[in-house]
């Protein structure tokens, strides 16, 4: 059964990231959903104010547009009425002036006095059905005028009243006043529509504010509609497209890593036997040769690159079949001061520094520590060959959190940095391929034998590169106490 493949995470802060070549949003997933709980709850809790607000808003403007049309047809009614009314009972005191200067009846007289006072408090009650200060005006001169038609009135009577009646009573001065009332009723009629008119100008102002709050309500829930598709998208459907996109590339290349893994574990056993013994017999031949001849250079020439192939064999035959780490809990720090002893000596004269910085104190690892070990002089080495003279590699252990469905957990991260310059992009694409290296010598299986270790111990491989920056490798491991 084939080993599955190791799953190599990369991260660039604000870059494109890559999983084995294949492209995904910078975004994990534990911070894509603690990001989107708030803005999920952020929209639904401004749809449902601006719901709420459009519910109120429509209440109030139909409570107000209601009451715009009952004081419409009230006051309309109410206005005309009142001037209406007004010159009915002028008439009304008018013709029984007349009926009493032609026939001098008492009941007319007393019926005249009766109904002028039933007029004059009348007027007195239609004060506050008026609604602009121009028909209170109105409504004082035509109180003013009532009195003083009244005067005439009254005089007009007193001299009816005499026996024999003044000959120089006339109604001219009552139908003056008459005629002066009944022009003040037509101006308050007029009063009367210009205030409805305004009336009218003020619903329809009202209508048009509904209207324009209607449309960008509208217009608003179109914009929370979109955001909210957008939102939807990129923390929901885009990384599930992107999760089927990794799934796809990995389950491809867990198929072709298993065919290879088959055949270079056939192979690297079939190639293995020849090559012992034709080094052995290289060594036998060697023996009779002489010291310097061209024939001795040729023979340490061959052995060399049989050297070489062996190694080739030996890392396919690690990458096919990696062997199960032997576990125990070791200071976190150990492997990196271990690897930072094997090659500090090695890597100062090639002018490089291999720098060793304190890690955090209790961080504790349960590991294979020779495997651990062969990983960081695995990438140290890598550092050491991108950096060249004069730089200087870091290596730093440092606690962390890794997220899961069940919440963040402690992990230990164990790095090597370096001062180089950086990963070209072209060349992150291919880092995890089997057999892609950048090096004349290379065999190209050392990141993926790497990554295959570190997986073994239940954790990742991460790294961080900038141009012209350097690099960051990161072995991810679960924390471990060190009583575990």
């Amino acid at each position: 059964m084939a080993a599955r493949q190791p799953v190599v995470l990369v991260w660039l802060r604000g870059k494109t990231l890559h999983l084995f070549g294949t492209r995904f949003a910078a975004v994990g997933d534990a911070r894509m959903n603690l990001s989107l709980k708030p803005r999920i709850v952020a929209l639904a809790a401004t749809v449902a104010l601006l719901l709420g607000f459009i519910g109120w808003a429509a209440q109030f403007t139909w409570r107000h547009v209601a009451s715009l049309g009952e004081r419409l047809s009230r006051e309309q009614m109410e206005s005309f009425q009142t001037a209406d009314q007004f010159r009915a009972n002028l008439q009304l005191l008018d013709s029984l002036l007349h009926r009493y200067e032609r026939h001098h009846e008492s009941g007319d007289r007393e019926q005249f006095l009766q109904e002028w006072k039933r007029i004059d408090q009348w007027i007195d009650l239609q004060r506050p059905t008026l609604t602009s200060m121009r028909e209170g005006r109105l409504l004082d001169q035509i109180n003013a005028g009532y009195d003083d038609y009244f005067n005439a009135a009254t005089n007009l009577l007193t001299q009816l009243d005499l026996k024999p009646p003044s000959p120089g009573a006339s109604l001219a001065r009552v139908e003056q006043e008459s005629a002066r009332l009944n022009a003040l009723g037509y101006e308050l009629v007029k009063a009367h529509r210009e205030s409805l008119e305004l009336f009218i100008a003020e619903s329809q102002r009202t209508l048009e504010w509904l209207r324009w709050f209607f449309v960008a309500a509208f217009f608003s829930l179109l914009a929370l509609g979109i955001w909210a598709a957008r939102l939807v998208y990129r923390a929901l459907i885009a990384p599930l497209q992107v999760k089927l996109l990794e799934s796809q590339a990995t389950i491809e290349r867990q198929e072709k890593l298993a065919s290879l893994g088959l055949l270079a574990a056939g192979v690297a056993h079939e190639i293995r036997n020849p090559l012992t013994a034709i080094k052995a017999r290289l060594y036998t031949q060697s023996r009779h040769l002489k010291p310097n001849s061209p024939e001795r250079v040729d023979a340490d020439m061959i052995s060399q690159e049989i050297s070489r192939l062996e190694r080739i064999v030996k890392d396919f035959l690690t990458f096919a079949r990696p062997s199960d780490p032997d576990f125990g809990v070791i200071p976190a720090e150990q492997p990196l001061r271990d690897t930072r002893d094997l090659l500090a000596p090695a890597l100062a004269q090639r002018g490089v520094e291999l720098r060793l910085l304190n890690a955090g104190p209790g961080l504790h690892v349960r590991v294979d520590p020779q495997q651990i070990k062969q990983v960081l002089i695995n990438l140290t080495q890598n550092a050491a060959d991108a950096s060249g003279t004069g730089s200087v590699i870091t290596l730093q252990a440092r606690a962390g959190t890794r997220p899961t469905p069940h919440g963040a957990v402690p992990t230990v991260i164990l790095e090597v940095a370096d001062s180089g310059k950086g990963i070209p992009l072209d060349v992150q694409k291919r880092l995890f391929d089997p057999f892609f290296s950048t090096k004349e010598t290379g065999t190209g299986l050392g990141l993926a034998i790497a990554a295959r270790i570190v997986e073994k111990h239940g954790g990742s491989l991460q790294y961080q590169t900038r141009l012209n920056h350097g690099t960051v490798f990161g072995i991810v491991l679960p924390a471990a106490s060190p009583s575990s």
